[in-house]
C-alpha cells in the first residue's frame, strides 16, 4: 500500500497535478477577487471565508481529470484491479495521494490567503479546521467522479458536471464554519455536520468508486 501510495504521489508531480498547480490557482482566485468587489475591507472580511472555501473546492477540481486517467491509458488500472490489494483500498490510497498533493497545500496556504482578503484573526484557526475536515471528503468524491468517467473521451468535463452537486454540501458547511468562527459565533452545529460527510464519504465511496471501475474495466 505504501509502494502505490509513493508511485501515485510520483505520478501526480510527474503530471503536473502536484500541489503548484492547485496552489497557483488558489492563489489566482483569491487575488482577483479584491479586483473584482474592490477594495473595502469590511466586503472582504465578511466574503472571505466563502471565496477561500470557492477556490480550495475549484482548485482540488482541477486536478481530477488525471487521478486514474493514467492508469487507464498504460493499463496499470487493469493491473491494480486484479492484483492482492482489494479495488477498496487501491481508490482510497488514490484519494489519499491527491489530497497529500492538493487538498493539504491548500490548507497550509489558506491563512497566508485569508490575510490578502482581510479575513479576521479569530477566522484562521476555523479557516483551516475547517478545510482540515473539508478537503478529505472532496478528494474521496472527486475519486468517485474519476471513476464514474474513466476511459471516456473528454470524460474531465463531465466528472466536473457530476461532482459540483456533490460538492455542495461540503461546501455550505465549510464556508459556515470558517464564517461562523470569524464571527465568533457557534461552530458546533456546522462543523459536526461537516466531519459527518467527510466521515461518511471515507467510509462509502470508495467501496461505490470500486464497484464503478469494475463495470467499467469489464
Amino acid at each position: 500500500m505504501i509502494a502505490l501510495l509513493l508511485r501515485d504521489l510520483k505520478l501526480a508531480f510527474r503530471a503536473g497535478g502536484g500541489f503548484g498547480l492547485g496552489l497557483a490557482f488558489f492563489l489566482i482566485v483569491t487575488v482577483m477577487v479584491p479586483f473584482s468587489v474592490g477594495p473595502q475591507s469590511e466586503l472582504l472580511a465578511r466574503i472571505a471565508p466563502g471565496v477561500l472555501w470557492l477556490g480550495a473546492l475549484l482548485a482540488c477540481l482541477l486536478s481530477l481529470d488525471r487521478l486514474l486517467a493514467l492508469d487507464w491509458e498504460d493499463g496499470s488500472l487493469d493491473l491494480l484491479a486484479t492484483a492482492p490489494l482489494p479495488l477498496e483500498s487501491t481508490v482510497t490510497i488514490k484519494a489519499l495521494a491527491h489530497w497529500i498533493t492538493t487538498g493539504l497545500p491548500l490548507v497550509l496556504a489558506a491563512p497566508v490567503l485569508g490575510v490578502l482578503l482581510n479575513l479576521p484573526v479569530q477566522g484562521f484557526l476555523w479557516l483551516v479546521i475547517s478545510l482540515l475536515l473539508g478537503t478529505p471528503a472532496l478528494s474521496v468524491i472527486g475519486t468517485f467522479g474519476a471513476a464514474l468517467t474513466v476511459g471516456l473521451k473528454r470524460g474531465g468535463l463531465l466528472m466536473s458536471l457530476l461532482v459540483m452537486p456533490l460538492y455542495v454540501p461540503t461546501l455550505i458547511f465549510g464556508s459556515e464554519v470558517a464564517r461562523r468562527g470569524a464571527e465568533g459565533m457557534a461552530v458546533q452545529t456546522p462543523l459536526l455536520l461537516l466531519a459527518g460527510i467527510s466521515a461518511a464519504s471515507i467510509a462509502l465511496l470508495p467501496f461505490a468508486s470500486a464497484a464503478v471501475l469494475r463495470v467499467n474495466l469489464r
